[in-house]
């Protein structure tokens, strides 16, 4: 069997760029994580990652990862599993379910990070995702958080790697950005 081309890459450089950002020890939530370069590698800063994904299969090759633990979950047809829970951290990559945004913002504590990049209007030129159900519209991350949180970096646009793609990528903290700490030394 083939191994997918995202389950071969390595952890996202936009996630890599801000994963520090997340508190020490901080429970993260890594949405739709497929076969886990996120839970392993934010795992592997010391976080508590929730990996959650409706492949079974895919979440097995997380199974005995240290600081990772799994639910298999169809969030597009059974209702939010966290309803009590709350995250110090929110990864989304490749994935798209607009319902799940509120509920994804109001998971997040007070100083929590949101990470999230994903596939935007202009990518069906390059393949899949193609469907417009996929795809964000200009500048969509930037009202989902509109007056709830902080945005720290924005970018929209073409890349080149890991594929050609037109993507959004958003990182926001759920309080003011004057108390959030950038660098990653301390």
């Amino acid at each position: 069997m083939q191994v997918p081309l995202h389950a071969q890459l390595e952890p996202s450089a936009w996630v890599r760029r801000f994963a520090h950002l997340i508190a020490p020890g901080g429970a993260v939530l890594d949405l739709a994580c497929g076969r886990g370069r996120h839970a392993r590698f934010l795992a592997g800063l010391g976080c508590l990652v929730d990996a959650l994904d409706r492949d079974r299969d895919a979440l097995a090759t997380l199974e005995g990862v240290p600081g990772v633990r799994t639910r298999c979950v169809d969030l597009e047809a059974t209702p939010w599993p966290f309803v009590a829970e709350r995250f110090d951290g929110i990864v989304v990559t490749n994935y798209l379910h607009r319902p799940l945004v509120s509920v994804l913002l109001q998971a997040l504590r007070p100083g929590g990070i949101f990470i999230y990049e994903t596939f935007a209007v202009g990518n069906e030129r390059f393949g899949r995702p193609s469907n417009p159900e996929f795809l964000l519209h200009p500048g969509e991350l930037l009202q989902w958080v509109d007056g709830r949180l902080q945005v720290l970096a924005f970018e929209q646009g073409m890349i080149e790697r890991p594929k050609p793609a037109v993507i959004q990528r958003i990182c926001a903290v759920n309080r003011g950005v004057e108390s959030c700490r950038l660098d990653s030394s301390g």
